[in-house]
């Protein structure tokens, strides 16, 4: 489901655009001697690892003050999207090579965002003999698939909010957890671009299937309306892109479908506000423009009773 994603780059973006609330959110004690008005991103560190002979790039490297001193600190985050051999020896290769650089200590991260093992994974790198230990190396990880999402629910943090997408999922909770992570990205009140970045995010790693596209509606039906409101603009969103993508890649037929998805979206919509709806309405809204779909979206919050949605359809004719 999520072939051909750039797991990268969804990641790098996610964690550079929310740098302070990612730590916030895993490594409180670090935000205790943090300056937050100090951090700046370094230019991608790209080098040969010499033992398996493949070109690597460091995913995110922030340069950090501490508080109320004048030194500094490297944090280093590394998102890994799959459980690779010898990935504990790759770690510490980065920090010999940044400490060797930049000569500042180096806080080391791992998101681990793979499915399966669910293994805990390992957080060290050690180089020992019977009688002597040389090396021990430590780094911090986040091992996404051993999180609960529901204990991160109530966390007013936009990070959570997407990250949960990725975290222990039962193949039953989809759609809920879908629901859940544009019921908090709502309630956070970001701006346009911002709350794009995460809702795209979570529409990568939840894409639902018809069956769960159901659950999904029946979930934000129980949200307050306010929010209610707000996921189904997220929604029409999704829906609005997946078209212009397929525009732009001349795909008429997954153009075709965009639109009777979202059409028939919204007809579960209304009949969940308004109770059953005449099959002469539905072929009504079968047959309107995508702009006026997008309209009807935002105007059936207000609608009562059936009248109003007849009244509505009526003014498009008027």
């Amino acid at each position: 489901m999520t072939n051909n994603v750039d797991h990268d780059r969804l990641f790098k973006e996610l964690i550079s655009t929310f740098f302070i609330e990612f730590i916030e959110l895993f490594f409180p004690e670090v935000i205790n001697y943090l300056d937050r008005d100090s951090i700046t991103f370094l230019d991608k560190e790209v080098f040969t690892d010499v033992t398996e002979g493949e070109k690597h790039e460091s995913d995110l490297v922030a340069q950090v003050k501490f508080r109320g001193k004048e030194s500094f600190f490297l944090i280093h985050v590394e998102a890994q999207e799959s459980s690779r051999k010898w990935f504990n020896r790759r770690m510490f290769t980065y920090f010999a090579r940044f400490h060797e650089k930049f000569v500042l200590p180096i806080y080391p991260i791992v998101i681990f965002s793979y499915s399966k093992p669910k293994r805990e994974a390992i957080s060290q790198y050690v180089v020992d003999f019977p009688d002597f230990k040389v090396l021990e190396f430590n780094y911090q990880v986040v091992q996404l698939n051993r999180l609960n999402w529901r204990d991160f629910l109530n966390q007013p943090n936009p990070v959570a909010s997407a990250l949960m997408a990725k975290m222990n999922i039962a193949e039953k909770e989809r759609a809920k957890v879908k629901a859940e992570c544009l019921r908090l990205l709502i309630t956070l009140r970001l701006d346009p671009a911002r709350m794009q970045l995460i809702s795209g995010f979570i529409d990568t790693y939840l894409n639902l299937n018809p069956v769960e596209e159901i659950q999904f509606q029946e979930e934000i039906s129980t949200f307050s309306q306010p929010v209610q409101e707000g996921v189904m603009q997220i929604t029409t969103s999704w829906m609005r892109q997946g078209i212009e993508q397929g525009i732009e890649q001349g795909i008429e037929q997954g153009i075709e479908q965009g639109i009777e998805r979202e059409k028939t979206l919204i007809i579960r919509q209304l009949k969940r506000k308004l109770g059953e709806i005449n099959p002469s309405l539905e072929t009504k809204i079968m047959e309107l423009s995508i702009d006026d779909v997008e309209a009807l979206g935002e105007a059936l919050f207000d609608f009562s009773k059936v009248e109003d949605l007849i009244n509505w359809l009526n003014t498009l004719t008027a």
